[in-house]
């Protein structure tokens, strides 16, 4: 089942949207499938359903219309909670709030079908999920026509508001994105990114940024930062208000940064060894060298948590083991349960991938962000349609929206050995399944102690997931793993400033160890023992960094030495490339 990309969606049902007597047509359609896509599912759907339940589905749903339109009939607008249609200009227009009623009837109708389906999990969760965007981009709030709040501004201003929507849409088009935010109000180097260091190391897969030394002392050994490859590195380097590297320097660490590359046709033929050899491999020899320290706290953050985990457990097969400590944010190492994503990945996906990009190519940024917004197109595809094309807005300026908007391409066959062995195969968990750089993988090798953060509401990796690498990760002779949980999302879970005081997060003191012969307590008995906290969890990050940083050293008076001289003031070169 192809899964359906919600603006093809919009595009090929707003005829449906603008007669709201369409939607008690449903079964009407089924048919038509051959010539429908929406009817084709529902056809594929009603398949998979016993007989019985379809029955008592069709029955609810029409005693539900019944209901429905009797207060219509009787001037009684009916009650919504969405806050998609609470507007005074939707409750306002008796034919409005009836439109929006009978979709959010239809919303629940088709939802229930798909909850109803008989299939295996996967399948079922591929149903839940193109039945979800197919409900998402059928809303009236998405179409001039039916939209009572876009009709209003486009009176109001004497059609200001279209010409203003249709001129956003066009430059929208021109970018290849959605906008987000104000891409104006911001520029990596000028008000992102702004934390000072110099560049001391590149090769043609990334630079090494040190940064500048914020107190008289520091902890004796260093931090090494490697954020994902899918996007740009400011995502942890936003504004000062919410750097998390400006707060690293700031808690007495000498901090060195991987900023990966844009991928060009000159590296679309790059693997994951080289992302794990001649990327972070690579990058712990040069912070070695200019610090003087064979070990040093690392971080990773999503698919850069992966390949550092991936790119210590082959040092440890050579018998080395530079990593004091080790920091996984939102972090995959057991992908047993991918969450909604795993929905775009099965064998003819990935072998389709293979065969199209396993010898070389690129993964396109553009391909990789229009993924990720599927998997909440409410938030980050209907509603800018809505305010930016429909009511002729401006997006107002969004530091992490601009971010998200700042894609990245990948080399296609890095990007295929990762899909194969770690979503589909699961194959990185499991010792000595894989080879990476000429070793055989085992993560249960890596002698480091763990400090593991998961978000609670984080759709790309659910933090369940995230709390199973408490049973991989072998935190060395007389050391503990920590797992702490923050609420919110995947980004702004981890982007919660100490200064701000917002948000909260969960810890257990229960010993969290692990490694082979460890039992960590499931995740959901973790959880119903955890302690509550308000505010940010990096103070706890910084407390961590600190007892395994060594004693206090005089700060660096220099960036670099005597062999890796600066190159160029941060952010560097790369980080500003946009992806073709």
């Amino acid at each position: 089942m192809n899964l359906p990309d919600p603006q093809v969606i919009a595009n090929a049902w707003m005829s449906h949207l603008r007669d709201p007597g369409q939607w008690q047509s449903w079964f009407k359609m089924v048919p038509e499938a051959e010539a429908n896509p929406v009817a084709a599912l529902l056809k594929e759907v009603g398949a998979a359903i016993e007989p019985e339940t379809i029955e008592q589905l069709k029955n609810d749903y029409m005693a539900n219309v019944g209901e429905l339109w009797q207060q219509f009939m009787a001037g009684k607008p009916p009650a919504m909670a969405d806050r998609r249609f609470t507007t005074p200009a939707w409750q306002g227009s008796a034919m409005s709030s009836f439109s929006a009623a009978s979709y959010l009837l239809n919303a629940r109708f088709l939802t229930a079908m798909a909850d109803a389906v008989d299939a295996a999990p996967q399948q079922k969760q591929r149903i839940q999920f193109a039945v979800q965007q197919i409900v998402d981009a059928m809303s009236p709030a998405n179409f001039l026509a039916t939209n009572p709040e876009a009709q209003q501004k486009l009176i109001e201003t004497k059609g200001e508001s279209l010409a203003r929507g249709l001129a956003n849409m066009l430059a929208d088009m021109n970018k290849g994105h959605i906008s987000l935010s104000d891409e104006t109000a911001f520029e990596v180097g000028r008000n992102l990114a702004t934390t000072p260091g110099q560049v001391v190391y590149e090769n043609p897969l990334f630079q090494l940024i040190q940064y500048t030394p914020a107190t008289a002392t520091v902890h004796q050994r260093p931090l090494l930062m490697v954020p994902p490859c899918i996007n740009k590195y400011y995502i942890l380097d936003l504004q000062p208000e919410n750097s998390l590297v400006k707060y690293a320097v700031e808690q007495g660490n000498t901090v060195f940064l991987v900023s990966w590359s844009n991928p060009d046709p000159s590296l679309d033929k790059t693997t994951w060894d080289q992302y794990v050899d001649q990327g972070v491999i690579e990058a712990i020899r040069v912070v070695q060298e200019i610090s003087g320290q064979d070990q040093m706290n690392m971080l990773g953050f999503c698919v850069g948590g992966t390949i550092i985990s991936t790119a210590l457990a082959v040092l440890a097969g050579r018998g080395e083991h530079p990593a004091a400590s080790l920091t996984l944010l939102t972090t995959f190492l057991d992908f047993s349960d991918t969450g909604v994503i795993s929905v775009f990945v099965d064998e003819s996906q990935v072998a389709m991938r293979e065969s199209m990009l396993s010898k070389g190519g690129l993964m396109k940024g553009s391909d990789l962000a229009s993924t990720f917004s599927s998997l909440r197109p409410n938030d980050l595809v209907w509603n800018y349609v809505q305010s930016n094309y429909l009511k002729g807005n401006e997006p107002p300026p969004f530091d992490l929206l601009y971010w998200n908007s700042d894609s990245t391409n990948l080399p296609g066959p890095m990007f295929c050995w990762y899909l194969r062995n770690t979503y589909l195969e699961n194959s990185l968990k499991v010792p000595g399944k894989l080879t990476v750089a000429g070793q055989k993988v085992d993560l249960g090798k890596i002698d480091a102690p763990t400090f593991i953060y998961a978000s609670r509401e984080d759709h790309i990796v659910p933090w369940t997931s995230a709390y199973g690498s408490l049973g991989i990760l072998n935190p060395g002779k007389g050391k503990a793993n920590r797992f702490i949980l923050g609420a919110s999302g995947h980004i702004a879970g981890v982007i919660n400033p100490a200064s701000k005081g917002k948000r909260s997060y969960w810890v257990n003191d229960t010993p969290a160890k692990g490694g082979k012969n460890a039992k960590p307590v499931a995740a959901e008995d973790w959880f119903a023992g955890a302690t509550e906290h308000k505010g940010s969890w990096w103070p706890q990050w910084a407390e961590f960094l600190a007892e395994h940083g060594g004693k206090d050293v005089k700060a660096p008076a220099q960036h670099g030495n005597a062999k890796y001289q600066p190159i160029e003031a941060a952010p560097g070169r790369y980080v500003k490339v946009k992806a073709g």
